[in-house]
């Protein structure tokens, strides 16, 4: 845990739901946290929810219920703690705690009572879920902040503890030095000294370093085993990754290195190659059009010199429409021919007049056609209204170079069309394979019996089939599951049959690429499947423990050796989602036969106070949209970052790319910004 501890409020009120404007909790509780916080809080995150049991558990839940560091120390609520009817917090709450805290409850109540009698009113809850500790704050700005202020300076101690610090380490000194630690002085309430040894004695079980100081390894990777042997048990793991932390760029270059060539092959034209890249240069087969055509429906006619005068009464001697299987009969001279657009001129016609310079003169006898046209212009001349042969594509000419992708606007594949290509060169598009990994995961078509203990549901798996798709830079995008954490052979079963049943070019499963004893993907690949793993750690927010490995594989066709690609990503969705536009999408499109340039870059101006960080480039999710007033790019925050919340990927369409360095970016600053999808 870093020296600040990280913290949210929500905000429970159906009325600041509907209108955020309307809150003003969330700023008093935040002004709290920064005055008398005494510097060991990072700025809250806000949230708003309505008066609903449900929503208030599903927000908190996003909170405490993470993998690795990424959960809250401290959660407040504030709101929904009376006895009006839909005031239900406490009820919300009180099911999720783990461990009840009445101590908390009761310095909240006692500081209340000093104010008004009315503090008997309050139904607040206070405890421990996972490693957050939780607190429940009446719903007006002045109460929520002197009951936050009545448990302040205790609250870095109790989520110092909830978190796993050591108890005997922490306590060293007494409790006169943890009062010192806090800030408390001697004015603080306290009960009879005879009683402090019973009051102050904890019965705390918990491990770990707490967070207080940085951990410093004394021992060099080179001393260290390259991954955990599967074999052994939780006293082997390796205490820290053995994989070296690659920047982005090194990662996408690592990447792109590996990745094979891209191969061309020849396929039938339809619109099913949108997406495709051209392999070579493209020439028409046919000129287009193959024949004079008129431009304008009208009538063909003969001008027989540029200074003769046209106008006057003519026969029809014929009609030519567009969809015409033959050519029209000659023109003789002194008639006209009707003609549609599009339709071929008949032979010795030079010139087509346009309807509305006409008049019919006189109809045939069972009057349904015209017999005679008065054509009323003088001013036609030679060549006028038509469209000569080749003139939109010659014969032979270049229409698509190699590199063209074929998109979905329609363009490239009419031009193929139209140019009588039958069978077009591309590079052959990869088959991708996505898995989820764990025991916890559960698939969102079982619905057999609700989620118990540490289930959760599988979103990782539709969201990356769901984006791979998008791009359409694969054949087929196949959908390989849940692949479970034991037995011990499970993932590596899974792997091969992958790779033998779906025959797929690129692997991406999500979740087991940590440290945890149950994270085996890395072990797997280099223990099990001998393969290599090309990084395993990358210097990012989300996303730190995207791996990329290779896997050798043997072809069933000609029996030769071959390399498959894999890409391990984070468990957390938001980390999924990320690395698979930075890593996997350079690596595909390069496959298909384009630079692998990745996401499009573009400058954009933050309308939100951002926090960057220092250690880390964090790619925050925004929803990048344009300014009709100053015609900028503006990007806006989808809110609170945290890698699991996969809500701040709903309507995002960029990742800004922050800064490394201390402080925020503020409003009206610029940043690049890659686009995922449209504006």
């Amino acid at each position: 845990m870093g020296s600040a501890l990280r913290t949210a409020v929500l905000i429970v009120s159906d009325t600041a739901a509907a209108d955020a404007s309307t809150d003003k909790s969330g700023s008093i509780l935040k002004a709290t946290f920064a005055e008398d916080g005494a510097g060991k809080w990072d700025e809250p995150t806000v949230e708003i929810v309505p008066d609903d049991i449900a929503h208030i558990q599903r927000t908190v839940r996003s909170w405490t219920d993470t993998y690795g560091d990424a959960y809250m120390n401290l959660v407040v609520t504030t709101g929904g703690t009376g006895f009006a009817k839909k005031d239900w917090t406490p009820e919300a709450i009180e099911p999720l705690l783990h461990r009840k805290a009445p101590g908390l409850v009761h310095a909240m109540l006692r500081t209340s009572f000093e104010v008004t009698p009315f503090a008997m009113m309050s139904r607040p809850v206070a405890g421990v879920r996972n490693k957050t500790v939780i607190l429940t704050l009446p719903g007006s700005p002045k109460g929520a902040k002197e009951n936050l202020q009545a448990v302040l300076k205790l609250l870095p101690h109790a989520c110092m503890q909830a978190a796993g610090e050591d108890s005997r380490t922490a306590h060293v000194g007494g409790v006169k030095k943890l009062e010192q630690d806090a800030g408390l002085g001697s004015d603080v309430p306290k009960a009879d000294d005879s009683h402090n040894h019973d009051h102050h004695h904890h019965h705390h079980h918990h491990g770990g370093h707490g967070g207080h100081k940085v951990p410093k390894a004394h021992t060099s990777p080179a001393e260290r085993p390259q991954s955990n042997d599967l074999r052994l048990g939780a006293t082997a793991r390796a205490r820290s990754s053995p994989y070296p932390m690659l920047s982005v760029a090194d990662a996408v270059a690592a990447v792109l290195a590996r990745t094979p060539a891209a191969i061309a092959e020849n396929l039938p034209m339809s619109p099913s190659l949108t997406g495709a890249v051209v392999a070579e240069d493209i020439k028409a087969l046919e000129a287009v059009p193959a024949y004079r055509a008129s431009i304008v429906d009208g009538y063909a006619v003969r001008i027989p010199e540029p200074s003769s005068s046209l106008k006057g009464t003519f026969p029809v001697a014929s009609v030519s429409h567009a969809q015409a299987s033959s050519m029209p009969p000659p023109l003789e001279a002194k008639t006209i021919a009707r003609i549609t657009t599009g339709a071929p001129l008949p032979e010795n016609a030079n010139a087509v007049v346009m309807v509305e310079d006409t008049t019919i003169a006189s109809a045939t006898a069972d009057g349904i056609e015209e017999a005679t046209v008065t054509i009323l212009t003088s001013d036609l001349e030679a060549g006028e209204n038509i469209r000569e042969p080749g003139s939109d594509i010659p014969k032979d000419s270049l229409i698509l170079r190699k590199g063209t992708r074929i998109s979905a606007i329609g363009g490239e594949i009419g031009l193929l069309a139209a140019g009588g290509i039958t069978s077009v060169p591309v590079y052959r598009r990869p088959r991708v394979g996505v898995m989820s990994t764990g025991d916890e995961v559960t698939d969102i078509s079982d619905t057999s019996a609700p989620l118990s203990g540490g289930q959760i549901r599988d979103s990782n798996r539709p969201s990356l089939l769901s984006l791979i798709r998008g791009w359409n830079l694969c054949s087929e995008v196949v959908d390989l599951g849940i692949a479970r954490d034991t037995p011990a052979d499970a993932l590596e079963t899974a792997l091969r049959d992958a790779l033998r049943s779906s025959d797929v070019d690129v692997i991406i499963t999500t979740g087991g690429v940590s440290m945890g004893e149950l994270d085996l993907l890395k072990p797997t690949v280099e223990r099990k499947l001998g393969g290599e793993v090309v990084f395993g750690r990358v210097s990012m927010k989300p996303g730190k423990p995207t791996t990329f490995a290779s896997v050798p594989f043997k072809e069933s066709k000609d029996g030769a050796r071959a390399e498959r690609l894999l890409f391990g990503l984070p468990g957390n969705p938001a980390s999924a989602i990320v690395t698979a536009n930075l890593f996997l999408l350079p690596c595909l499109q390069k496959m298909n036969g384009l630079e692998g340039n990745g996401l499009e870059v573009v400058p954009v101006s933050v309308s939100d106070k951002i926090k960057c960080d220092p250690a880390r480039v964090e790619y925050h999710r925004v929803v990048v949209s344009v300014d009709h007033q100053s015609g900028k790019l503006i990007a806006r925050s989808t809110g609170m970052q945290r890698s699991s919340r996969v809500g701040s990927l709903a309507n995002a369409n960029a990742l800004l790319e922050l800064p490394q360095k201390q402080g925020f970016l503020q409003p009206g600053e610029r940043c690049n910004a890659l686009m995922m999808g449209h504006l």
